[in-house]
Protein backbone atom coordinates (compact mmCIF):
# COMPACT_ATOMS: atom_id res chain seq x y z
CA UNK A 1 0.00 0.00 0.00
CA UNK A 2 1.87 3.77 -1.22
CA UNK A 3 1.64 6.67 0.88
CA UNK A 4 2.19 10.08 -0.19
CA UNK A 5 2.09 13.10 1.80
CA UNK A 6 1.14 16.17 0.38
CA UNK A 7 1.50 20.12 1.56
CA UNK A 8 -0.98 23.03 1.29
CA UNK A 9 -0.09 26.10 0.15
CA UNK A 10 -0.80 30.01 1.09
CA UNK A 11 -4.65 30.53 2.25
CA UNK A 12 -4.36 27.54 4.42
CA UNK A 13 -3.60 29.97 7.27
CA UNK A 14 -5.80 30.66 10.60
CA UNK A 15 -4.42 32.48 14.04
CA UNK A 16 -3.49 29.44 16.69
CA UNK A 17 -1.72 27.45 14.26
CA UNK A 18 0.96 25.32 15.02
CA UNK A 19 0.53 26.80 18.89
CA UNK A 20 -0.95 22.97 19.76
CA UNK A 21 2.16 21.66 18.31
CA UNK A 22 4.67 24.03 20.38
CA UNK A 23 2.76 24.02 23.78
CA UNK A 24 2.97 20.12 23.44
CA UNK A 25 5.81 18.89 21.96
CA UNK A 26 9.54 20.24 23.45
CA UNK A 27 11.27 18.94 20.06
CA UNK A 28 8.65 21.00 17.85
CA UNK A 29 9.19 23.72 20.01
CA UNK A 30 13.25 23.91 19.16
CA UNK A 31 12.24 24.36 14.95
CA UNK A 32 9.59 26.86 15.90
CA UNK A 33 12.24 29.27 17.56
CA UNK A 34 14.51 28.22 15.00
CA UNK A 35 12.56 29.85 12.44
CA UNK A 36 11.87 32.76 14.99
CA UNK A 37 16.09 33.23 14.87
CA UNK A 38 16.60 32.57 10.82
CA UNK A 39 13.85 35.20 9.90
CA UNK A 40 14.85 37.46 12.49
CA UNK A 41 11.18 38.31 13.54
CA UNK A 42 8.94 36.00 16.31
CA UNK A 43 6.78 34.64 13.48
CA UNK A 44 5.18 32.43 15.82
CA UNK A 45 3.99 35.26 17.85
CA UNK A 46 2.06 36.14 14.33
CA UNK A 47 1.22 32.90 14.41
CA UNK A 48 -0.16 32.52 17.40
CA UNK A 49 -1.54 35.52 18.75
CA UNK A 50 -1.57 37.77 15.83
CA UNK A 51 -4.80 39.36 13.29
CA UNK A 52 -6.21 37.69 10.31
CA UNK A 53 -4.60 40.70 8.57
CA UNK A 54 -1.26 39.95 9.98
CA UNK A 55 -1.28 36.59 8.95
CA UNK A 56 -2.56 37.30 5.27
CA UNK A 57 0.83 39.30 4.10
CA UNK A 58 2.25 37.32 1.83
CA UNK A 59 5.64 37.53 3.53
CA UNK A 60 4.44 36.02 6.88
CA UNK A 61 1.52 33.28 5.37
CA UNK A 62 4.74 31.55 3.07
CA UNK A 63 6.83 30.91 6.03
CA UNK A 64 3.94 30.51 8.33
CA UNK A 65 2.32 28.04 6.52
CA UNK A 66 5.52 26.10 5.80
CA UNK A 67 6.62 26.18 9.10
CA UNK A 68 3.40 24.45 10.73
CA UNK A 69 3.41 21.80 7.43
CA UNK A 70 6.78 20.80 7.94
CA UNK A 71 6.78 20.26 11.21
CA UNK A 72 3.41 18.51 11.49
CA UNK A 73 4.95 15.86 8.34
CA UNK A 74 9.16 15.57 10.80
CA UNK A 75 6.95 14.32 14.63
CA UNK A 76 4.27 12.21 12.88
CA UNK A 77 5.03 9.00 14.22
CA UNK A 78 4.75 6.90 10.85
CA UNK A 79 6.43 9.33 8.79
CA UNK A 80 7.33 6.82 5.49
CA UNK A 81 6.19 8.51 2.29
CA UNK A 82 6.42 6.67 -0.71
CA UNK A 83 5.27 9.97 -2.81
CA UNK A 84 4.55 13.90 -1.59
CA UNK A 85 3.57 16.62 -3.41
CA UNK A 86 3.11 19.98 -2.26
CA UNK A 87 0.30 22.76 -3.73
CA UNK A 88 2.52 25.76 -4.92
CA UNK A 89 4.17 27.30 -1.85
CA UNK A 90 3.54 23.16 -0.05
CA UNK A 91 6.08 22.38 -2.84
CA UNK A 92 8.50 23.37 -0.78
CA UNK A 93 7.31 21.80 2.39
CA UNK A 94 7.50 18.65 0.72
CA UNK A 95 11.12 19.06 -0.17
CA UNK A 96 12.01 19.48 3.21
CA UNK A 97 10.00 16.03 4.16
CA UNK A 98 11.53 14.28 1.58
CA UNK A 99 14.90 15.31 2.50
CA UNK A 100 15.76 17.28 -0.38
CA UNK A 101 15.96 20.37 1.52
CA UNK A 102 17.63 20.89 5.03
CA UNK A 103 14.84 22.48 7.67
CA UNK A 104 16.78 25.95 7.89
CA UNK A 105 17.35 25.85 3.72
CA UNK A 106 13.52 25.47 3.12
CA UNK A 107 12.39 28.48 5.48
CA UNK A 108 15.36 30.83 3.78
CA UNK A 109 14.10 30.21 0.09
CA UNK A 110 10.55 29.91 1.30
CA UNK A 111 11.10 33.61 3.21
CA UNK A 112 13.21 34.82 -0.31
CA UNK A 113 10.21 33.56 -2.63
CA UNK A 114 7.55 35.26 0.00
CA UNK A 115 9.40 38.85 -0.26
CA UNK A 116 10.18 38.35 -4.11
CA UNK A 117 6.65 37.85 -4.78
CA UNK A 118 5.22 40.58 -1.90
CA UNK A 119 7.31 42.76 -4.38
CA UNK A 120 6.00 41.98 -7.61
CA UNK A 121 2.28 42.17 -6.07
CA UNK A 122 2.83 45.37 -5.08
CA UNK A 123 4.38 46.61 -8.59
CA UNK A 124 1.29 45.96 -10.57
CA UNK A 125 -2.96 45.75 -9.23
CA UNK A 126 -3.54 42.24 -9.90
CA UNK A 127 -5.19 39.49 -8.31
CA UNK A 128 -7.11 35.99 -8.76
CA UNK A 129 -10.70 34.55 -8.96
CA UNK A 130 -11.83 30.83 -8.97
CA UNK A 131 -13.89 29.59 -11.61
CA UNK A 132 -16.18 27.18 -10.67
CA UNK A 133 -18.11 24.15 -12.87
CA UNK A 134 -16.77 24.74 -16.18
CA UNK A 135 -13.73 23.04 -18.84
CA UNK A 136 -10.32 23.84 -18.04
CA UNK A 137 -11.08 23.71 -22.20
CA UNK A 138 -12.95 26.70 -21.78
CA UNK A 139 -11.49 28.31 -19.15
CA UNK A 140 -7.86 28.64 -21.01
CA UNK A 141 -9.61 29.43 -24.59
CA UNK A 142 -11.07 32.95 -22.51
CA UNK A 143 -8.00 33.60 -21.16
CA UNK A 144 -6.54 32.99 -24.18
CA UNK A 145 -9.02 35.38 -25.94
CA UNK A 146 -8.47 38.30 -23.12
CA UNK A 147 -4.63 37.92 -22.74
CA UNK A 148 -2.48 40.68 -24.70
CA UNK A 149 0.44 42.51 -23.84
CA UNK A 150 -0.63 44.54 -20.44
CA UNK A 151 -3.63 43.06 -19.81
CA UNK A 152 -2.55 39.30 -18.59
CA UNK A 153 -5.40 36.86 -17.51
CA UNK A 154 -4.01 32.86 -16.97
CA UNK A 155 -5.00 29.65 -15.29
CA UNK A 156 -3.23 29.40 -12.42
CA UNK A 157 -4.48 26.46 -10.57
CA UNK A 158 -5.57 23.44 -11.62
CA UNK A 159 -7.40 22.26 -8.48
CA UNK A 160 -10.10 19.75 -9.09
CA UNK A 161 -12.18 18.83 -11.91
CA UNK A 162 -14.58 22.24 -12.31
CA UNK A 163 -12.39 24.25 -10.03
CA UNK A 164 -10.00 26.37 -11.65
CA UNK A 165 -8.20 29.62 -10.40
CA UNK A 166 -7.43 32.43 -12.99
CA UNK A 167 -4.77 34.81 -12.37
CA UNK A 168 -3.79 38.17 -13.84
CA UNK A 169 -4.14 42.02 -13.81
CA UNK A 170 -7.39 42.97 -12.20
CA UNK A 171 -8.93 44.46 -14.89
CA UNK A 172 -8.22 41.23 -17.35
CA UNK A 173 -10.00 39.25 -14.45
CA UNK A 174 -12.91 41.26 -14.28
CA UNK A 175 -13.38 40.33 -18.02
CA UNK A 176 -12.44 36.77 -18.06
CA UNK A 177 -15.46 36.42 -14.89
CA UNK A 178 -18.14 38.14 -17.02
CA UNK A 179 -17.06 36.05 -19.89
CA UNK A 180 -16.72 32.59 -18.08
CA UNK A 181 -20.13 33.53 -16.47
CA UNK A 182 -21.61 34.01 -20.21
CA UNK A 183 -19.83 30.94 -20.81
CA UNK A 184 -21.54 28.58 -18.33
CA UNK A 185 -19.73 28.96 -15.27
CA UNK A 186 -21.91 28.58 -12.00
CA UNK A 187 -19.49 30.66 -10.04
CA UNK A 188 -16.90 33.31 -10.77
CA UNK A 189 -15.56 34.59 -7.18
CA UNK A 190 -12.82 36.82 -7.16
CA UNK A 191 -10.33 36.07 -4.60
CA UNK A 192 -8.84 38.33 -1.42
CA UNK A 193 -5.24 38.38 -2.53
CA UNK A 194 -3.30 40.94 -3.39
CA UNK A 195 -1.70 39.69 -6.44
CA UNK A 196 -0.94 37.18 -9.81
CA UNK A 197 0.19 34.12 -8.65
CA UNK A 198 0.92 31.38 -11.04
CA UNK A 199 1.44 34.00 -13.69
CA UNK A 200 3.43 35.67 -16.12
CA UNK A 201 3.03 39.08 -13.85
CA UNK A 202 5.29 36.94 -11.27
CA UNK A 203 8.42 37.43 -14.13
CA UNK A 204 10.31 40.11 -11.30
CA UNK A 205 9.58 37.24 -8.58
CA UNK A 206 11.26 34.61 -10.56
CA UNK A 207 14.37 36.83 -11.70
CA UNK A 208 14.88 37.97 -8.12
CA UNK A 209 14.23 34.00 -6.56
CA UNK A 210 16.60 33.03 -9.47
CA UNK A 211 20.09 32.99 -7.38
CA UNK A 212 18.54 31.82 -4.65
CA UNK A 213 17.38 28.48 -5.76
CA UNK A 214 20.45 28.51 -7.45
CA UNK A 215 22.54 28.74 -4.69
CA UNK A 216 20.47 26.30 -2.40
CA UNK A 217 21.98 22.97 -1.45
CA UNK A 218 19.71 20.39 -2.94
CA UNK A 219 20.02 16.78 -2.34
CA UNK A 220 18.18 13.55 -3.93
CA UNK A 221 15.24 12.87 -2.04
CA UNK A 222 14.22 9.82 -0.20
CA UNK A 223 11.16 9.64 -2.92
CA UNK A 224 9.43 10.84 -5.61
CA UNK A 225 8.37 14.35 -5.64
CA UNK A 226 5.70 15.31 -7.68
CA UNK A 227 6.16 18.69 -8.87
CA UNK A 228 3.54 21.54 -9.56
CA UNK A 229 4.94 22.47 -13.13
CA UNK A 230 4.46 19.39 -15.05
CA UNK A 231 2.53 16.67 -12.54
CA UNK A 232 5.18 14.57 -12.87
CA UNK A 233 7.69 13.01 -10.23
CA UNK A 234 11.04 13.97 -10.02
CA UNK A 235 14.34 13.09 -7.77
CA UNK A 236 17.05 14.48 -10.10
CA UNK A 237 18.11 17.82 -7.96
CA UNK A 238 18.98 19.82 -11.43
CA UNK A 239 15.84 19.30 -12.66
CA UNK A 240 14.21 20.11 -8.34
CA UNK A 241 15.54 23.60 -9.02
CA UNK A 242 14.48 24.03 -12.65
CA UNK A 243 10.66 23.44 -11.57
CA UNK A 244 10.92 25.60 -8.24
CA UNK A 245 11.81 28.56 -10.20
CA UNK A 246 9.25 27.62 -13.75
CA UNK A 247 6.48 27.42 -11.07
CA UNK A 248 6.41 31.25 -9.87
CA UNK A 249 5.47 32.17 -13.55
CA UNK A 250 3.38 28.28 -14.39
CA UNK A 251 0.14 27.14 -13.43
CA UNK A 252 -0.26 24.41 -10.26
CA UNK A 253 -1.32 21.16 -11.98
CA UNK A 254 -2.77 19.59 -8.89
CA UNK A 255 -5.32 18.05 -10.55
CA UNK A 256 -2.64 16.36 -12.96
CA UNK A 257 -0.48 15.34 -9.95
CA UNK A 258 -3.10 13.73 -7.88
CA UNK A 259 -4.23 11.26 -11.22
CA UNK A 260 -0.60 10.99 -11.91
CA UNK A 261 0.06 9.54 -8.49
CA UNK A 262 -3.15 7.61 -8.05
CA UNK A 263 -1.91 6.00 -11.38
CA UNK A 264 1.54 5.26 -9.58
CA UNK A 265 0.44 3.50 -7.38
CA UNK A 266 -0.66 5.97 -4.70
CA UNK A 267 -3.57 4.23 -2.11
CA UNK A 268 -3.87 6.77 0.59
CA UNK A 269 -3.09 9.68 0.97
CA UNK A 270 -1.98 12.06 4.14
CA UNK A 271 -2.14 15.93 4.31
CA UNK A 272 0.59 17.42 6.30
CA UNK A 273 -0.63 21.38 7.60
CA UNK A 274 -3.27 23.80 8.98
CA UNK A 275 -6.37 23.03 7.44
CA UNK A 276 -7.82 20.18 4.99
CA UNK A 277 -8.26 22.12 2.04
CA UNK A 278 -5.91 19.13 -0.21
CA UNK A 279 -7.75 16.90 1.11
CA UNK A 280 -11.31 18.08 -0.17
CA UNK A 281 -9.60 18.65 -3.80
CA UNK A 282 -8.19 15.29 -3.91
CA UNK A 283 -11.53 13.61 -2.95
CA UNK A 284 -13.16 15.45 -5.56
CA UNK A 285 -10.85 13.82 -7.99
CA UNK A 286 -10.96 10.15 -6.76
CA UNK A 287 -14.76 10.82 -7.40
CA UNK A 288 -14.50 12.06 -11.06
CA UNK A 289 -11.75 9.16 -11.91
CA UNK A 290 -14.37 6.60 -10.36
CA UNK A 291 -17.33 7.98 -12.86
Amino acid sequence: MAKAYVFPGQGAQFVGMGKDLYESNKRAQLFFDKANEVLGYSITDIMFNGTDEELKQTKVTQPAVFLHSVISALFMDDFQPDMVAGHSLGEFSALVAAGALTFEDGLKLVYARAMAMQKACEAAPSTMAAIIALPDETIEQVCAEISKEGNVVVPANYNSPGQVVISGNVEAIKEACAKLKEAGAKRALPLAVGGAFHSPLMEMARVELAKAIEAAPVSKPICPVYQNVDAKPHMDPVEIKENLLKQLTSPVRWTQSVINMIGDGMTEFVECGPGQVLTGLIGRIQKSLEQ
